[in-house]
């Protein structure tokens, strides 16, 4: 057997506690560095979150402008015309008024006047017309009695003259000048062409015996060529026409002579007719024609149904639609016969007008403002129906509605 000594361990001594060379208290200013660098991560953390917020909260934004920009649907303003500056009158009464300079054109049996925009009267002549016409030309305005005897031009300024005719009078054309050509019936024959100068001189009378009735007639921008656009029916065909005659200043007067005759193989009428410089544009119902080489042939555009054509500097503004119960559709060329601008714009055509450089169309309750190059500068929502506008000076647009005169800006 074997005995075993037990010792009790003495409590008195203190243990040793373990040496760790390699491990040493940290000096107050490394505690200092590190808290600096955990508030620069945060700062940073904190800021990118901001940052990323903020981007979102843009993005959002620009989703929202974008979204209301094309519930728009090119709708620059909706326009109460009751509240724009004019003056306000009956229905009965707006049917009388053109825009026209800085005001309106009142046309009655018995009057013409010229209104400023509150509707004052600045100057009025006498008149007996029994179907008194209006038609503004750019800084003038011819009124005439269509089948009636008389008619007269004048500017912002007061009238110029009041002529008398020989036959009826079916329709007037002035030029950028303020030459006066008159379209007029006769019993003798097809029709005539009564050309005036500025100051109201009966310089030529132009008779159509075998080129059949005139249509309508145009100048060229310098008054020095008039054409007429005839239709000949007295054959088993029809026969379209176009005689382009010269106006020369001599000393004695002017002079108008032939210059030139077209015609097409083409069973056409051509209805309207204008000059784009010196270069002659013929229209029919449904087609474009020009004068090229000394040839009138038709141009390729494809217009079927051709409504309004308005020239608008160098450039032609063309309404046409593609047939019965199609949305109707403009289209611009360019002096260089280019189409910059076809596109459809509405349902019901009620008026177009055309200034210094601007161009305008009224249709369906809107109103498309085009400068010449074929952009829309404007788009505008109206609450009244619109009965015609024109451009007044300034470019300002004026519209006579069912309600009054009223200018949008």
């Amino acid at each position: 057997m074997t005995c075993r000594k037990k010792y009790k361990m003495k409590t008195n001594k203190k243990p040793e506690k373990p040496i760790n060379k390699n491990v040493s208290k940290p000096s107050d200013k490394k505690k200092e560095g590190g808290i600096s660098q955990s508030v620069i991560r945060k700062g940073l953390t904190i800021a990118v979150m901001i940052f990323a917020a903020l981007l979102i909260i843009s993005i959002a934004l620009i989703f929202v402008v974008s979204k209301k920009i094309d519930s728009m649907s090119g709708a620059d303003a909706q326009i109460k015309l009751s509240a724009q500056g004019g003056f306000s009158c009956e229905y009965s009464e707006a049917q009388k008024l053109y825009p026209y300079a800085d005001g309106v054109i009142k046309i009655t049996s018995e009057r013409i006047a010229y209104l400023n925009l509150s509707g004052t009267e600045v100057f009025a002549q006498a008149v007996s017309y029994q179907n008194p016409q209006c038609v503004t030309f750019g800084e003038y305005v011819a009124v005439f009695d269509r089948d009636g005897y008389n008619f007269t031009v004048l500017d912002r300024d007061g009238v110029w003259f009041s002529k008398p005719t020989q036959n009826p009078v079916k329709s007037v054309q002035m030029s950028e000048d303020g030459f006066t050509a008159v379209i007029c019936g006769s019993d003798e024959s097809f029709g005539e062409v009564v050309v005036y100068d500025k100051s109201g001189n009966q310089i030529a009378v132009w008779t159509s015996y075998n080129s059949g009735f005139p249509v309508c007639c145009a100048f060229n921008g310098d008054s020095s060529l008039i054409a007429v656009s005839t239709i000949n029916t007295s054959g088993a065909v029809i026969v379209p026409y176009i005689r382009v005659f010269s106006i020369q200043k001599t000393n004695k007067g002017y002079e108008v002579d032939d210059y030139a005759v077209y015609t097409t193989e083409d069973n056409v009428i051509f209805a309207s007719i204008c000059y784009v410089g010196n270069k002659l544009c013929c229209f029919t119902a449904n087609g474009f024609y020009e004068v090229k080489d000394n040839t009138l042939s038709r141009m390729d555009t494809g217009f079927s149904a051709i409504g309004y054509v308005k020239k608008v500097g160098n450039n032609l503004f063309i309404t046409y639609s593609d047939g019965v119960s199609q949305l109707n559709k403009l289209a611009i060329i360019n002096s260089s016969d280019s189409i910059i601008y076809d596109s459809n714009i509405g349902t019901n055509i009620i008026c177009v007008a055309q200034g210094d450089g601007y161009y305008a169309i009224n249709v369906d309750k809107r109103v498309f403002v085009f400068n010449s190059s074929g952009v829309i500068t404007n788009d505008y929502s109206v609450d009244e129906d619109i009965i015609r506008m024109n451009f007044l000076s300034g470019n300002k647009l004026c519209v006579v509605s069912t309600s009054g005169v009223h200018t949008i800006t």
